[in-house]
């Protein structure tokens, strides 16, 4: 089972302009082959369908606990678009109403993503950057472990490789900052994996980092986390389970050479945002404000 803390792993710029052509960009980050539904899931059901876990429990540990903290993954992403996509749409009167006759999503036509507003009413879709939604196919579980953890890090060196290209397309500075801390925490994972697979048959997988060959430290958005040691940190996203993590989690990180350690608990976190009502994608339908006064009513009753 889980349990859901309201926030985020890593509070998140809310940027002053929008931008509904880089929140593209960014939703391959999400739903595409290497994004992060993909990863979540294919750690996810690895560790569902993982058979005679007892027996190897360190490997079992290392990916059930991996598949929770992308759970986080897919929120910051998320948040990223949903931050970017706030304020496309021209604005309506002073009093707030939108007119549907005054064509108010014709701002947002043919910029970006057109699923963004016609369908999500302004925010993050399951898809890629073409509008294709994420597949299940994507998930990898073959029952060799050995098989699965390569294939895993042979995942994390392409969500790497994305990462690092949308980077390269777009500054805008709330993309960069989840960008910053997911090329670190993926770079964990991606550690992790080549760790595991090390004790399991002796192959030395962390001379193949980083792939592609960009170290964190060309990107300056990740230099706060990594003066916070949070690239040789490993979560425990649990109060009382996944101990064994330390089994594979341990000696020494191959970009610097100093000590990996577990930490128990969560990372601190930021706040959630809590994004303005999109009032254009509400014609037709109840108006804000009337959405308002109905949850008041419900709060005065309770």
């Amino acid at each position: 089972m889980y349990l859901r803390i309201d926030k985020l792993q890593f509070e998140l710029p809310m940027p002053e302009q929008p931008a509904p052509e880089a929140a593209n960009a960014v939703q391959d980050l999400l739903g595409g082959r290497f994004g992060e539904m993909s990863t979540l899931m294919n750690y996810t059901y690895q560790s569902f369908n993982f058979r005679g876990r007892t027996k190897v429990k360190p490997y079992y540990d290392l990916i059930a606990n991996i598949a929770t903290e992308e759970l986080g993954h897919i929120e910051m992403v998320a948040a990223t678009i949903n931050n970017m996509l706030t304020g496309a749409p021209k604005e309506g009167t002073n009093d707030g109403k939108i007119d549907p006759t005054d064509t108010p999503l014709s701002s947002v036509l043919g910029v970006g993503n057109p699923h963004h507003f016609g369908n999500n009413g302004g925010s993050a879709l399951v898809s890629n950057a073409l509008g294709q939604p994420w597949q299940g196919d994507f998930v990898f579980n073959s029952g060799d472990l050995v098989l699965d953890l390569l294939h895993n890090f042979f995942l994390e060196s392409g969500a790497r490789m994305g990462k690092i290209r949308v980077y390269e397309m777009t500054d805008h500075p709330t993309a960069r900052a989840m960008l910053g801390y997911l090329l670190v925490r993926g770079g964990v994972h991606q550690v992790a994996y080549a760790k595991a697979l090390e004790e399991l048959t002796g192959a030395n997988v962390t001379k193949m980092l980083n792939i592609p060959k960009i170290e964190n430290d060309k990107f300056p958005e990740t230099k706060v986390h990594r003066d916070a040691n949070s690239h040789r940190t490993l979560y425990r996203f649990s109060p009382d389970d996944f101990k064994d993590i330390d089994k594979i989690w341990k000696g020494v990180h191959p970009d610097d050479g100093q000590e990996v350690f577990v930490k128990d608990g969560p990372p601190e976190g930021g706040q959630t945002v809590d994004h303005p009502e999109e009032t254009a994608a509400y014609a037709p339908g109840y108006d804000p404000g009337e959405l308002a006064e109905i949850a008041q009513r419900m709060m005065r009753n309770s």
